[in-house]
């Protein structure tokens, strides 16, 4: 019989979602990412109405013409 504990979670130490911004900015920083990673972000930039900004960093990134 397994045992189980019941403790509650604190809503104060639940993990605040990181803001696509920062998400961006740490993806386009570190030469590790994976440009499906990259392209995951630019799809959600898209979706959210994109910032001109976040997309020019990302297509750097990513290698993309800029005018495309």
């Amino acid at each position: 019989m397994s045992h189980r504990s019941d403790v509650a979670i604190d809503p104060r130490s639940a993990q605040r979602p990181v803001p696509l911004s920062e998400r961006i900015a740490a993806a386009v920083g570190s030469r590790s990412t994976p440009i499906s990673q990259l392209l995951r972000l630019m799809a959600d930039l898209d979706a959210q109405g994109g910032d001109d900004r976040l997309r020019r960093l990302l297509r750097m990134r990513i290698g993309a013409p800029l005018d495309a």
